[in-house]
């Protein structure tokens, strides 16, 4: 008999901790901004809070890819399994981060928000787009490659590239293959290990609502929410733009797939949350692969589709990347007809890939791209540079949504669950992935 789950007091529930979190962090930032005097307090000096909590989910991101892929893909009796979810999934992501890169194309040139701006690029700080431009000139195809490519074993783990991880994780469970009779327990002890490492996060996430707290009450004290003046144009027209790409694009493509959008998102609140209060989309990859795998999809393809998602299939960052180089050229009276823009577009499509595991990447992802189309000035970047965090926000957030996504329709496409009990599962969500973590509760999937 199915005994109804005890209620959970409100003021316990994560999600519920994040925005109080969340919402203290955007008063103390408000009433207590950077200010010129000395010995007066800052919010911003909070910030050491968000950078521990950033810190700790971070040193756990790398076994636990590791350890849930090579399960995974170990625990495949059919191995062409792996090449056929690999390019359905790498087809997936460059057609939907194609979409997201002409969506932004067509908004910013229908809104228009950098119109009227008028900026003098001689009165900006040249230093500041020219320090982005040096980073992104090292993000070169063949460097690129390589970089996927760890100078050891365990340097990948030092690093926490996820790249690497994942070409480690995928070696280490070819060969489990030939481990013959032996190789079950090798599984197993991994399998376990990967438990521990949940376990940890099941620790660590409880901190979640103070490193959100750290970490608001940072931006608004250090750019204030006056910071936005005209720039809210490019803003709102970004974020709006996000909401119809996640409510028609992604929604379309769920319904297709036999889920509700709206149920999705209901279900990954908490991820979505952590995103928002940290605007690290890397805070929210432990649980968001727990929780593909309570919704039913297979170890190895959520092991497989949500790292290589944090590489290739960054929505977000793609919708900004378009809109925010369209903006420039407005805001600087710089002409851009057809030929340019599609050059752009293709540019970009080409530059998105090449940020992954960089700090800031979105912004870096931006200069290399503006970097190749003549004519924006690249001194132009510091006008983005006081909103980046409030924009960071949503790209992060973006990125997570279509990388959850990407995984239920690949996972969908493996018959890997029926319609009928995603729905369900989406409707009956159960206890939290750390409750579940926890008390060792059996995932489908599994």
């Amino acid at each position: 008999m199915h005994l109804p789950r005890p209620r959970t007091p409100w003021y316990r529930v994560l999600y519920v901790q994040v925005i109080t979190g969340v919402l203290l962090g955007i008063l103390a930032g408000h009433f207590f901004p950077d200010t010129p005097q000395p010995g007066d307090w800052q919010a911003s000096s909070l910030k050491p809070l968000a950078d521990g909590f950033i810190r700790l989910i971070k040193m756990i991101i790398a076994p636990i890819v590791f350890c849930t892929v090579v399960h995974g893909l170990a625990s495949m009796s059919d191995l062409k399994k792996l090449g056929r979810v690999g390019g359905k999934t790498l087809l997936y992501f460059e057609v939907v981060s194609t979409v997201a890169l002409v969506i932004g194309l067509v908004v910013v040139n229908l809104l228009k928000p950098g119109a009227g701006f008028n900026v003098d690029v001689a009165a900006l700080d040249p230093k500041i787009g020219q320090s982005y431009a040096e980073k992104a000139q090292s993000l070169g195809t063949v460097e690129f490659l390589l970089n996927i490519i760890p100078t050891s074993f365990f340097d990948a783990f030092v690093k926490g590239d996820l790249l690497q991880v994942l070409l480690l994780a995928i070696l280490t469970a070819f060969a489990l293959k030939t481990l013959g009779s032996r190789a079950p327990r090798v599984i197993h002890a991994i399998e376990t290990v990967g438990q521990l490492f949940f376990g940890i996060m099941s620790i660590v996430v409880k901190v979640a609502p103070v490193g959100a707290f750290g970490a608001m009450a940072f931006t608004v004290g250090t750019y204030g929410l006056g910071s936005l003046n005209r720039l809210l144009a490019l803003m709102g027209s970004f974020y709006l733009t996000a909401a119809l790409f996640v409510c028609i694009v992604l929604g379309l493509i769920a319904r297709c797939t036999g889920f509700s959008i709206f149920r999705f998102l209901a279900y990954i609140k908490e991820e979505i949350l952590l995103v928002l209060g940290t605007s690290s989309s890397e805070t929210a990859l432990p649980g968001m692969m727990r929780k593909m795998q309570r919704l039913g999809c297979a170890p190895g393809t959520v092991g497989l589709v949500i790292p290589t998602g944090y590489s290739f299939n960054l929505d977000g960052t793609n919708i900004y990347m378009t809109m925010a180089a369209v903006f420039l050229a407005q805001a600087t009276n710089t002409p851009l007809d057809l030929k340019q823009q599609i050059s752009l577009l293709l540019v970009a499509m080409i530059s998105s890939k090449g940020a992954s595991g960089v700090t800031g990447a979105g912004f870096i992802t931006l200069a290399a791209t503006l970097a190749v189309v003549p004519g924006i000035p690249i001194a132009s970047l510091a006008l983005l540079v006081g909103i980046d965090r409030f924009m960071s926000e949503c790209r992060a957030i973006t990125n997570l949504i279509g990388n959850g996504v990407a995984t239920v329709v690949i996972s969908r496409w493996e018959k890997e669950l029926t319609a009928g009990d995603l729905r369900a599962r989406l409707l009956d969500s159960g206890p939290e992935p750390v409750a579940a973590i926890a008390s060792g509760e059996d995932l489908p999937g599994n």
